[in-house]
């Protein structure tokens, strides 16, 4: 389709089950045909930012990453919250790429999403993710927003993917909406 639209993934979880990851495979199958999806390469093995580091050599790993990003229409970025806020994996490969010379975030289209076992969703990670990726001109998406709680009971144990219809359409509204904000504000 010439009208494609590439989507790049993002998890901020790094476990393995983590239910950000199925609340993420989920999403082509919930999307709108003019939206295509890969999965960014792991930011797991980045090392802790420094600037020491990062004059050693910016790592392969987070050109890789940074790339991803760069070659995209969009990001959406599915994390959980850890203390409240966002996952410091995620915060460190943030970190990482907004030091890089052309900063792949950068008038690029985000969207966040947040799964958690408890009752407020991720609402508070998604308030510090979106303060993070301001400070490096990303093009935030406001709504609807996605902040499924109690998802392990919405998620499917044996496909491993999002089986609450209300859960469901919420993310097909955002993932549609998405589109037509890539479209508006794609330069």
């Amino acid at each position: 389709m010439a009208d494609q639209l590439k989507i790049v993934t993002i998890c901020g979880s790094l476990r393995k089950g983590s239910i950000n990851a199925a609340v993420m495979a989920t999403l082509p199958s919930l999307a709108p045909p003019e939206l295509s999806f890969s999965v960014a390469p792991s930011f797991a093995d980045f090392p802790i930012y420094s600037t020491d580091v990062q004059a050693a050599g910016v790592p392969a790993g987070v050109t890789a990453f940074a790339d991803a990003i760069r070659a995209t229409d969009g990001v959406i970025i599915v994390s959980p919250e850890y203390n409240w806020s966002i996952p410091g994996g995620l915060k460190n490969a943030i970190d990482w790429v907004s030091k890089l010379k052309d900063v792949p975030f950068k008038d690029k289209p985000v969207a966040l999403q947040s799964a958690s076992a408890g009752q407020m969703g991720g609402g508070r990670m998604q308030y510090h993710l979106r303060m993070a990726l301001m400070s490096i001109d990303a093009q935030m998406f406001g709504k609807p927003e996605i902040l499924i709680n109690f998802a392990a009971k919405k998620i499917d144990e044996t496909t491993g993917l999002l089986v609450d219809e209300p859960a469901r359409d919420i993310v097909k509204q955002q993932l549609a909406a998405f589109a037509k904000f890539i479209k508006r504000v794609k330069i």
